[in-house]
């Protein structure tokens, strides 16, 4: 896992943050899922499917993986949440996410056969139900996987299984099962659809999607309060997924992501003025020496050319 996956990750174990992503997807930025409901689960999805002990078991790593309770006319609603963070599109992400959501749907059928055997209510040996230790009035908990792209590019990727298959006849796909990615990806959300986010991922993602247009990204500094005290995570997915050169105080726990902008490119602004400057010194040192057949020390010296100039001249002529 590379070291920009490693901060995505880290980042989004962070309830509020978790939670955000998915009362943006799921409620349009209605707080419904609470962070205090969440309850991180090992990310370690093994598997033996319907094991009869001859099968292989298959062991996969999500990024991340939470449940959740949610409170619906005084009931409790239970799911189980993952986040899969990439900071590049990936286009077998159907499969992957499929495979993992599975995994976690068979993990429930061996953790609900396993209560029945500490039970000991197995029902008949020639049912069904004993075969496969889950039984008919037995349930499983839903699985929601979330995929957020940390980039401003456009998914460009399949999102559904059937977009990945080979043969695009309708009468085939119509008998093969698709599954379908849930997405969150910057550059489709609009400008006002960021104030439905209620953590500092809104200020992640705003700066990401606006990262490459200097005007969009001034705009949503005007709009977005939260990047001139952003948690220093935060500020740290931004440096990373963005190559903006951000300076981070380990020490300061809030970053002032909008006066650190300003200020590189206050310097870039500087630097290129500067730079304009040389080539233009460059151009008169060369007329004179060629004009007047004299050294380029004396050309400087004719031109009044400040001392703290000259090294770099020589370098550049």
């Amino acid at each position: 896992m590379g070291s920009v996956d490693i901060i995505t990750k880290d980042y989004m174990k962070d309830n509020s943050v978790f939670a955000d992503a998915f009362n943006y997807f799921l409620y349009d930025g209605k707080q419904v899922i609470r962070p205090e409901s969440l309850q991180e689960l090992d990310t370690t999805e093994i598997a033996i499917p319907f094991a009869n002990g001859n099968e292989e078991a298959v062991q996969k790593f999500r990024d991340l993986l939470k449940s959740a309770i949610l409170m619906s006319d005084d009931k409790a609603a239970y799911l189980i949440l993952g986040v899969e963070a990439e900071s590049e599109l990936k286009y077998a992400e159907p499969v992957k996410n499929g495979l993992y959501d599975f995994l976690q749907y068979s993990k429930q059928v061996q953790q609900t056969a396993a209560r029945h055997r500490n039970a000991k209510d197995w029902k008949g040996h020639d049912t069904g139900e004993f075969l496969s230790g889950f039984y008919r009035e037995d349930k499983l908990t839903p699985v929601i996987t979330l995929v957020i792209l940390f980039e401003s590019a456009k998914w460009d990727g399949p999102r559904t299984l059937h977009e990945m298959m080979s043969v695009q006849d309708p009468d085939i796909l119509e008998y093969v099962a698709d599954y379908k990615i849930n997405l969150i990806e910057p550059a489709e959300i609009k400008m006002d659809d960021f104030d439905k986010f209620h953590s500092n991922l809104k200020s992640v993602l705003g700066f990401i999607k606006y990262s490459n247009d200097r005007e969009e990204l001034d705009a949503f500094f005007k709009r977005d309060s939260g990047l001139k005290a952003l948690d220093v995570e935060a500020a740290r997915v931004i440096k990373a997924c963005t190559n903006t050169n951000i300076p981070i105080d380990e020490k300061e726990r809030v970053i002032n992501v909008c006066k650190a902008v300003q200020e590189m490119n206050d310097l870039a602004r500087q630097e290129g003025r500067q730079e304009a400057r040389l080539e233009t010194l460059c151009s008169d040192i060369r007329n004179v020496m060629e004009s007047f057949h004299v050294s380029l020390e004396d050309a400087m010296t004719g031109l009044k050319v400040p001392k703290e100039d000259w090294a770099i001249l020589r370098k550049k002529i």
